[in-house]
């Protein structure tokens, strides 16, 4: 006998009432972000009550339509379990920061990247580290929760603002995240599109790779047009308390050294991380930290006293408590998505969207928009892939597209732009890991909104836009 909240158990939902709970969301969102703090000062406004407030409208949508509790909750279930894995990784990665840090792991690696890197070309110098990095990794995710965390506390050092480095280590992390044979939304995308994946990957570099050169043309700009006035007794004085209360030495190079060679070998990201993290604790114990310091820095984040205070800002960090606000602003946006997606609402979206392709450059940018609105509405990057991947297929070839056009334009509109929405798993996760907020590092992501603008200027172009051969029988996928 079937569940009666596995099935769908309601009518189908108009496209107009299916917007209501998106226009609640803009208005709450306007209204905790922009009207309350102006009118009261000192109240700082989140995602968390606006995205569980539009989910409350949402629900109530579905109600008026038919739909059982039962069901919208196990709507809410399957998109929180889509997303428990990320929630975990980031408990884990507060861990690791916590038990790096009372290690001396990321001290020593802030001493040494402070006397390797120059401000004059720290910018471009992290995006391609982190390009690299998550090229071979397939990750974003690990390369800013190692190399990324790093990266900031060096450019912090150097006086650059940590909001254009968050911007170079993220830019540089979706690049290779985006290309790479082992992330799984470059295997995700193809396999919604019905393309073998290195047919995919070839045709993605035709727009990833110029986005790629303008990022680091900007981020050379900038670093060479930012006025860093470099104090070298200052300098001096960050790596003197680093080395006087956390004694760098080879051996602090053995955490970060393995999590990279795990990482490297696609191991999973949760336990490579959490050996880490364990590798972290058991070095702070073996230089002699108590165990409860280790433990509190492991939960409440590690709190430096090295007399210098700008090296205690820099230091006093992490901790699994720490990510709980993030994990609960998922949590409030997969109850929305989970409604959205279970009710029908978030495909009868995006097909009014789809009338309005006339042709393959509005298909292509209405495509690159779905996913990325996908990703503002679901909150989840798998969520953005998945659904235009499905149903946009017929219509790509109706236009005599090469289904390849469908997966490039579904990673360019949504693995790339998840990073760029503060509740997305993929913003949260990177304001909370890099400690900058959403907001503030957006307009430094550079490939991050550089690339799908020139997707959409490609499509409309014609520029690297495959046609389907007139033999080939490649079935489209259809809207499941």
């Amino acid at each position: 006998m079937t569940d009666q909240a596995s099935t769908p158990d309601g009518r189908p939902i108009p496209g107009w009432a299916a917007l209501l709970p998106v226009l609640a969301l803009v208005a709450f969102l306007s209204l905790f972000i922009l009207v309350l703090p102006e009118r009261y000062p000192g109240f700082e406004g989140t995602g968390h009550l606006p995205l569980l407030l539009a989910a409350v409208a949402g629900g109530l949508v579905a109600r008026a339509h038919g739909w059982s509790w039962e069901s919208l909750q196990a709507g809410v279930n399957k998109a929180i379990s889509m997303a428990m894995g990320a929630m975990l990784i980031l408990l884990v990665i507060g861990l690791l920061m916590g038990t790096w840090l009372v290690s001396g792991v990321v001290p020593a690696l802030i001493d040494w990247g402070l006397s390797l890197l120059s401000p004059s070309f720290f910018l471009p110098t992290a995006c391609a580290v982190c390009s690299v990095v998550s090229l071979v990794s397939g990750s974003s995710w690990s390369t800013a929760g190692t190399v990324g965390i790093a990266m900031i506390g060096i450019g912090g050092a150097l006086g650059i603002n940590p909001a254009m480095t968050a911007g170079a280590v993220i830019s540089g992390s979706y690049f290779g995240d985006k290309l790479s044979p082992m992330s799984d939304t470059t295997n995700l995308a193809p396999a919604m599109a019905g393309v073998e994946l290195f047919e995919h990957i070839r045709h993605q570099m035709l727009t990833t790779g110029p986005s790629w050169l303008i990022a680091m043309a900007v981020y050379t700009v900038l670093s060479l047009g930012t006025d860093v006035s470099v104090d070298a007794a200052g300098i001096d004085a960050i790596q003197s308390a680093i080395r006087t209360h956390y004694d760098p030495s080879i051996i602090h190079v053995l955490p970060p050294a393995v999590v990279l060679v795990f990482v490297l070998r696609r191991q999973p990201a949760l336990p490579t991380l959490l050996l880490g993290a364990g590798l972290g604790a058991a070095l702070a114990l073996a230089q002699g930290t108590g165990a409860d310091s280790v433990i509190n820095s492991a939960m409440s984040g590690h709190v430096a006293d090295t007399g210098n205070d700008g090296v205690n800002d820099l230091l006093s960090r992490g901790g699994m408590l720490d990510m709980a606000g993030t994990v609960i602003l998922i949590l409030c946006a997969m109850s929305f998505g989970g409604v959205m997606e279970r009710t029908g609402m978030l495909q009868t979206l995006a097909s009014k969207l789809l009338s309005l392709a006339k042709s393959a450059g509005s298909l292509i940018a209405v495509t690159v928009l779905t996913a990325a609105g996908i990703n503002i509405v679901a909150g989840d990057q798998y969520i953005s892939i998945v659904v235009p991947g499905r149903m946009y297929g017929s219509a790509f070839a109706e236009q005599g597209l090469h289904p390849k056009n469908l997966s490039r334009a579904i990673e360019d509109g949504g693995t790339i732009t998840s990073a760029l929405i503060p509740w997305n798993t993929c913003g949260a996760f990177m304001a909370a890991t890099l400690m900058v907020p959403t907001s503030a590092y957006l307009p430094y992501a550079v490939l991050n909104y550089v690339n799908p603008l020139l997707s959409i200027l490609f499509g409309f172009l014609g520029i690297t836009i495959a046609k389907r051969a007139r033999a080939d029988s490649t079935t489209p996928p259809v809207a499941g």
